[in-house]
């Protein structure tokens, strides 16, 4: 259960990462937005913060997946990407436990797989979390 990236100052909905989003109204903004709103809807435990410049999303203060905006392409990423299954061939990267899909405007994307890679990237860190915690709520009050 080790080597989780924990992120302090998680909120419900952070007022950085919608002002982010104000922030970048473009096209590529909105494919960002798109996919974090998903990330966002995974369930009621999903925290969110503004890490780096990209909004990340968190069970309690975990992170697990986030969007970055680039000038060419969106990246929606996996802290542990590296151990999800991904038959479709979505994700990049060479890291030890990071990946990420790159999107580019007008281009389509297997969005079926790529939803499949949120989820099974949230179910994960949901159940890591229970196991660290001990419980099965995740969430905190705020």
């Amino acid at each position: 259960m080790g080597n989780l990236f924990r992120l302090s100052g998680t909120v419900k909905q952070d007022p950085a990462v919608d002002a982010f989003f104000r922030e970048h109204e473009g096209e590529l903004g909105g494919l960002a937005l798109h996919w974090f709103e998903r990330i966002r809807g995974c369930g009621h435990e999903v925290r969110e913060v503004l890490h780096d410049g990209c909004p990340t999303a968190c069970i309690a203060d975990a992170a697990f997946a986030y969007v970055g905006i680039f000038t060419r392409h969106v990246n929606v990423g996996f802290f542990r990407g590296a151990e999800l299954d991904d038959p479709a061939g979505l994700l990049e990267g060479t890291g030890c436990f990071m990946r990420h899909v790159k999107l580019r405007a007008g281009r389509k994307v297997d969005s079926h797989a790529l939803m499949r890679l949120i989820e099974t990237a949230y179910a994960d860190m949901k159940e890591r979390m229970e196991m660290v915690s001990g419980n099965r709520d995740t969430g905190n009050s705020k």
